[in-house]
């Protein structure tokens, strides 16, 4: 890659640098992201879990590795993979978030590693993670490829990357921004750009490319009856995610 080349969309940036305050309201801005960590949290842990051969049902089961969380926003993902006894750095692109998520960690007793940068500089650095968290990013980059190529630098030999979106259809436009931006109102109007999702067969040719090897991928699956996200081995027509593991 580059030296210097950056994936960032400032606009994209700029959007969640507006809402950054808002990070651990769970009836604010990212209230559909509070309702979907259960079922993401379920998702990572386990995929980790088979990956390192390690019992979920230990006191710190993650001991002994290093995760990044990239687009870590508020710390939603990385307070619990702390918690799980990971080395963890969360990263960002928009400086807001991360003096929010330095203070919420402190009042939660945490050690995590916050810093305001990007994937590619944490590359060019020389950074090394057994396990890169890619979750709802990759549909607000300028350029996919490059970053999550930058992504697959950052793994160590036998790293394991787990990356989320949101499928790209008539579905998720109804779901994914009429319904979550202009119905619900849970994010403001403009949070997605549809032209930028991603579908699943289109993810998996960016992360061969990028020099991973996909290995699974499951659907979040939102039941507006009991209110509650669900993983699903064929309903990806929405928000999706992805397992990989380094070639």
């Amino acid at each position: 890659m580059q030296a210097g080349h950056s994936t960032i969309d400032s606009s994209e940036v700029a959007k969640f640098e507006a809402m950054a305050a808002e990070w651990w309201d769970p009836n604010g801005k990212f209230k559909p992201l509070h309702m979907l960590n259960p079922c993401r949290l379920d998702y990572i842990t386990g995929q980790i879990a088979a990956e390192f051969d390690r019992d979920l049902s230990g006191a710190q089961p993650f001991a002994g590795l290093r995760l990044l969380d990239i687009g870590c926003g508020g710390g939603l993902l990385s307070e619990p993979m702390a918690r799980l006894g990971a080395e963890v750095v969360g990263a960002d692109a928009a400086e807001r978030n991360i003096p929010v998520a330095q203070l919420h960690a402190q009042q939660s007793g945490l050690d995590i590693d916050y810093r305001f940068t990007t994937a590619e500089a944490l590359a060019e650095a020389g950074e090394q993670f057994d396990v890169v968290l890619n979750m709802e990013v990759v549909e607000h980059v300028a350029d996919p490829l490059a970053y999550l190529t930058a992504c697959r630098q950052l793994l160590r030999p036998g790293g394991l990357h787990i990356c989320s979106t949101i499928n790209r259809n008539p579905k998720s436009f109804a779901i994914a921004i009429v319904g979550a931006e202009h119905v619900m109102r849970w994010l403001p109007r403009g949070t997605h750009q549809w032209s930028k999702f991603i579908t699943p067969d289109e993810l998996y040719d960016l992360l061969r490319e990028a020099g991973f090897d996909p290995v699974d991928r499951k659907g979040f699956v939102f039941n507006p009856v009991s209110w509650q996200w669900r993983l699903s081995s064929r309903d990806l027509s929405v928000n999706y995610v992805t397992t990989s593991v380094t070639v």
